[in-house]
Parts: C-alpha cells; structure tokens; sequence
C-alpha cells in the first residue's frame, strides 16, 4: 500500500514538473490574431502576454474606431490563447495523473 502511495506521489511531482515545464514553454508560443480587414493585428503568448499590437495608419485617423477594433482584436487574442493554454496543460496533467476510477472524468 505504501509503495503505491510513494509511487502516485513521484508520479504527481513528475507531473508537477511537466507543468511547469509547459508553462514555461507556453511563454514562446506566439499567436497572432487581425482585425477582419487586416488593419490591426495583436500578437499574444499561449501565456496571455500581449507582445505586440500593430495598427494600420488608416486606423489612427479615428480614435473610436481603434478603441473598439482594439478590444475585439485583443479579446479574440485572449480568447485563442487561454484555448491553447488550456490545452496542452490538461493534456500534461492526465498524462501524469495516477489511474483513480471517476478522475477521467475531469478531463473530458
């Protein structure tokens, strides 16, 4: 019984790592969202730092305009990105979770 106990324990510190180490990793996944005509783009990690926001000089001509295509471009950035996020952490941690009947379903 111990042994199962001390086993699942160095699984989930494994896993823990596994984590980790896919946070980390997320930081350099770059994802680029644009505007519907292409007027602005966002650039954002899987990590949800924003890393870039290029804006077309056409857009600068009306400040209400940019404001709302900044929000809608930055949103569906967000949005992309926690999707990734998501992703491929819950794939890193039912990787390395032990088998307990009922756990599968958390991860569906």
């Amino acid at each position: 019984m111990f042994g199962d106990m001390m086993g699942m324990m160095g699984k989930l510190k494994e896993t823990q790592a596994k984590v980790e180490a896919t946070k980390k990793r997320l930081d350099s996944v770059s994802l680029e969202e644009k505007s519907a005509d292409g007027l602005l783009s966002v650039t954002i990690t899987a990590n949800r730092i924003l890393k870039e926001i290029m804006i077309h000089e056409e857009l600068l001509a009306d400040k209400e305009q940019l404001e709302d295509y900044l929000v809608l471009t930055i949103n569906k950035a967000i949005a992309q990105a926690t999707k990734v996020n998501e992703t491929e952490l819950a794939a890193v941690a039912k990787e390395g979770m032990p088998n307990i009947p009922g756990m599968d379903s958390l991860f569906k």
